[in-house]
């Protein structure tokens, strides 16, 4: 059952936004029937025979819920038998497993979340300083990612890994997709990642990408500077549901940081927009990347 409302006149199906962004819909609104009936974390904890801190956590959408403890809280907030039915649905939709499940170990816990996020965003902003962006990468090009980690961190199979990253961007690819919005230093499109070979074909590939409606790629020039540099690889996400905050992704080695609060979000967005402006106009995106293609 696909948890689902009328709003404006208008039917809204959640469960087409995925499980993450699902328990993140749940979370925010069992936070404001929580504020609303006056009832602490605290005291929401106990009445599921549990923590204040698990009700952070399922409040932020960061962990799956039980049924049992939603049904319980929605009666500590004396829900009406219409949302409950709703909220409810909607919990049992959260649940369900992501496509990366599959992959195991793989998929590290600390990448799992965004995978969810990603599957579920309406648009995705993004810098990177090292590497051609995981949704723009080519096989070959990401197998030489990885095979580069590998030789500090050997892990998880590198096929695998790739399998991975090709399966992610068929989000490019679905009915209705998410808007890219790439900024790539130069640095990285010279970076002869793989060697010759492959990195002229990521360079080609990118060119064909370039010239989807939906993908938008811009190349920040070494005339930049070095104050886009400093930030490092930066990626925010926003969704489709008005109810979601946008996403701030900070992707490190062999971990990552995700910022939602209104500050956070207001730094790194501003960031993003000061790298736009600096960098090459996106109607320039061919000529410029031809040109780096010329000199490979």
């Amino acid at each position: 059952m696909n948890p689902s409302e009328t709003r404006d006149g208008q039917a809204v199906d959640y469960g087409k936004a995925g499980p993450t962004a699902v328990r993140m819909l749940l979370g925010a609104r069992l936070r404001k029937l929580r504020e609303a009936a006056g009832v602490s974390r605290e005291d929401a904890g106990y009445a599921i025979r549990s923590s204040e801190s698990k009700i952070s956590r399922l409040e932020l959408g960061r962990t799956g819920c039980k049924l049992r403890d939603v049904s319980d809280l929605l009666d500590l907030y004396r829900v009406g038998d219409g949302e409950r039915a709703t909220l409810l649905a909607m919990a049992g939709s959260a649940n369900a497993p992501g496509w990366w499940q599959q992959y195991g170990d793989a998929v590290p816990g600390w990448f799992a979340p965004y995978l969810g996020l990603e599957q579920a965003a309406e648009v995705i902003r993004c810098y990177e300083v090292q590497f051609v962006p995981g949704l723009l990468q080519t096989a070959d090009y990401a197998r030489a990612v990885f095979q580069i980690e590998a030789a500090d961190d050997p892990g998880p199979s590198i096929e695998q890994q790739v399998s991975v990253r090709m399966r992610r961007q068929r989000v490019l690819h679905r009915p209705g997709p998410p808007r890219l919005w790439a900024v790539i230093d130069e640095a990285a499109l010279r970076r002869p990642i793989g060697g010759a070979s492959v990195a002229r074909a990521q360079l080609e590939h990118l060119i064909e990408m370039a010239g989807l409606s939906h993908v938008s790629i811009q190349v920040a020039p070494f005339s930049a500077g070095g104050r886009a540099v400093a930030s490092g690889p930066i990626t925010v996400l926003r969704f489709p549901e008005a109810e979601l905050p946008d996403v701030v992704y900070l992707e490190r080695h062999a971990t990552a940081v995700y910022l939602s609060k209104p500050a956070e979000r207001l730094y790194y967005r501003n960031i993003l927009n000061r790298l736009v402006t600096e960098a090459s106009p996106a109607a320039d995106t061919e000529a410029v990347l031809r040109r780096i293609l010329r000199e490979t």
